[in-house]
């Protein structure tokens, strides 16, 4: 509160919420795709994901409107916190020559959004039950209003960004 001169503590910058994203081109030609990923969100996450459905048609990648091509998770209060606590203290330490994360992938706005590589990060996932590695976007959602809030906030919970 001292740093960004905060008079009341609820000005002062929280997570909202965790957007888990996995977008899947594939399930053009393998429609049991989708079924798979959602199940690895669901087991990441600890909620049932949501299938996400293509808005328009486009001929170019074969894609035709309301087929499903993803799938999303909103994690809000307790089960929020608990994924954070996974992800900086049992997940991104097990990222093969991790030097942290990135410090520019914010939006300008406070919300951060990193990128996960392989599922397999995560102890939750049995690598024996894997038919093909795949990565996911996570977004963090947090209601400072600028970037040095975001990232301070973000840095006080453990996050490991990467030496400037």
């Amino acid at each position: 509160m001292t740093e960004f001169q905060y008079r009341v503590p609820l000005q002062a910058p929280r997570l909202e919420k965790v957007v888990l994203n996995v977008g899947l081109g594939e399930a053009v030609t393998n429609a049991n795709v989708v079924d798979v990923a959602t199940q690895m969100l669901a087991t990441v996450s600890g909620q049932k994901p949501v299938v996400t459905k293509a808005k328009k048609s486009i001929a170019a990648f074969k894609i035709r409107e309301g087929m499903r091509i993803g799938a999303m998770v909103t994690l809000r209060s307790r089960r929020m916190y608990e994924f954070m606590d996974r992800l900086i203290n049992a997940s991104l330490p097990r990222i093969r020559d991790f030097q942290g994360v990135s410090r520019s992938a914010f939006d300008g706005r406070g919300n951060y959004t990193m990128s996960i590589r392989e599922q397999v990060i995560f102890p939750e996932i049995d690598y024996s039950k894997i038919d093909r590695i795949r990565g996911f976007q996570i977004t963090i959602v947090t209601t400072a209003r600028s970037n040095q809030e975001a990232f301070r906030l973000l840095e006080l919970m453990g996050m490991p960004f990467a030496k400037a």
